[in-house]
């Protein structure tokens, strides 16, 4: 009936991309809100401009882990 097998075996490639692709999108997350709640930035940025890099950095986390999941499903 279900031929999508979640406990099946992957092969380690696809094992180490997945995990590779989890750290990047964690690392885009955490310098997305690293970069809002830094205060002393050090580029001359106003505050505005800096958190519209932060609000960038995380949306394109999410698009990464968006793409991850759905790849990693077939």
């Amino acid at each position: 009936m279900f031929k999508n097998n979640p406990f099946k075996q992957k092969s380690p490639q696809k094992r180490f991309l997945l995990i590779l692709g989890l750290f990047m999108f964690a690392f885009y997350l955490v310098m997305g809100v690293y970069v809002i709640m830094w205060t002393d930035f050090p580029w001359r940025l106003q505050p505005h401009w800096r958190i519209s890099l932060g609000v960038l950095l995380i949306v394109y986390a999410f698009i990464r882990f968006t793409r991850l999941m759905s790849t990693h499903d077939e």
